[in-house]
């Protein structure tokens, strides 16, 4: 009973203009035509080790602290000295 009312309302919708797109503009001050792409992209590798853990292994590590005390155990190696 209520389809005819959907038919009518579609055809008397207005539709809404195309958005104006307006160019990229970058402020004068900002000037990247001198700039290296990646310059320290190496060096930001090098400082960092990021391993993904599969969803069960991380619920099973509530913190870093866990996951490294974990691997330590498990690599024999000794454990830090607590302060």
């Amino acid at each position: 009973m209520h389809d005819w009312r959907h038919v009518l309302n579609a055809r008397h919708m207005k539709k809404k203009p195309d958005k104006v797109s307006e160019p990229d503009e970058i402020r004068p001050e900002y000037d990247f035509r001198g700039g290296v792409r990646g310059k320290y992209a190496r060096r930001y590798a090098d400082g960092t080790n990021v391993v993904v853990l599969d969803p069960d292994v991380a619920a099973a590590f509530p913190d870093a602290a866990s996951v490294n005390r974990a691997l330590r155990k498990a690599a024999g190696l000794p454990q830090p000295q607590s302060p």
